[in-house]
């Protein structure tokens, strides 16, 4: 039953399965990664608490972060990493598969999955079309819940695949990396409002737009890979050549880096601040907006 782990994405078959082979414990372990912004009153920890698959564990991206950075989630150090994981049960050797329960079928697993990665470890795989699909093909859920005994993890960032704000704008000079947006293109363009009520929509120079859904399909499943390579074709994107990734505050932004990756390009870099971050640093003639732009 063990996953390739080349195996970004497991369907929920594939799990289901798993769970009723007794497989969760030390080397398989579930996790709900989901996470929602406070304007849409949903409390994802609350949320699983009253149901969640089965052997699950909550992940919380609120905790398990810089809690010295004033942007939202950004990547925790390594020590803290390996501390909160192995509270999961989750060890080395441990194969991981994240979920989240929005109604996209897919939001904040992905991050979870580039998390994971960014700290070294390889075996980790995205719930194809998530909590949504599992409760439509009718898979058993619960709200028991029973802490996984702690195991030892050690984690090892590959800083290379962490981008700063002092990176993005010396690429807006250099033109060296492609970088794409994974926002909604009224974000992107300045005519729909962000979330956070701080920062003003728009996007900074050189930046290509493909809205994180458009990875999904109407159900909430992820494209075949042929599509997705046309996707960026069609974009504009050349996977052959340097890609950095962004959105509003780094989670949807790991949807480029999962689906660059199922085609075959790891690398792929992820501006952690993102717009939230560059929106109140940058000048404004860097603020590029259909809309009000930021006053000088």
């Amino acid at each position: 039953m063990a996953a390739d782990p080349t195996a970004d994405v497991v369907s929920c078959q594939w799990l289901a399965d798993a769970i009723q082979n007794k497989l969760v414990g030390p080397k398989l372990r579930i996790l709900d990664g989901s996470w929602y912004l406070p304007k849409t009153k949903r409390v994802a920890r609350e949320e699983f608490n009253q149901k969640h698959i089965p052997g699950a564990s909550f992940f919380d991206i609120d905790e398990c972060c810089d809690k010295s950075s004033q942007y939202d989630h950004m990547l925790p150090t390594s020590s803290d990493f390996s501390q909160y994981v192995g509270d999961l049960g989750i060890g080395n050797d441990t194969h991981v598969v994240v979920y989240d329960t929005s109604d996209f079928g897919s939001y904040t697993a992905p991050r979870l999955w580039w998390t994971f990665r960014v700290f070294g470890h390889s075996l980790v795989s995205v719930l194809d079309g998530g909590f949504k699909h599992w409760l439509a093909d009718g898979h058993p859920v619960t709200s028991d819940y029973s802490k996984p005994e702690r195991r030892d993890f050690q984690a090892n960032l590959n800083q290379s695949w962490v981008k700063s704000f002092e990176d993005v704008l010396e690429n807006i000079k250099t033109k060296q990396v492609q970088v794409v947006d994974s926002r909604s293109a009224g974000r992107f363009r300045g005519t729909e409002p962000e979330p956070r009520e701080d920062v003003l929509p728009g996007h900074f120079p050189e930046t290509i737009n493909i809205p994180f859904t458009s990875f999904l399909d109407s159900s909430g499943k992820h494209h075949s890979p042929e599509k997705l390579a046309k996707l960026f074709k069609e974009a504009g994107v050349d996977l052959e050549k340097p890609l950095w990734a962004s959105c509003g505050s780094g989670v949807t932004a790991c949807h480029v880096i999962l689906t660059a990756h199922r085609l075959g390009y790891s690398g792929v870099g992820l501006y952690d601040g993102s717009w939230g971050e560059f929106f109140k640093r940058a000048p404004p003639e860097y603020i590029i907006s259909e809309g009000e732009g930021k006053k000088q």
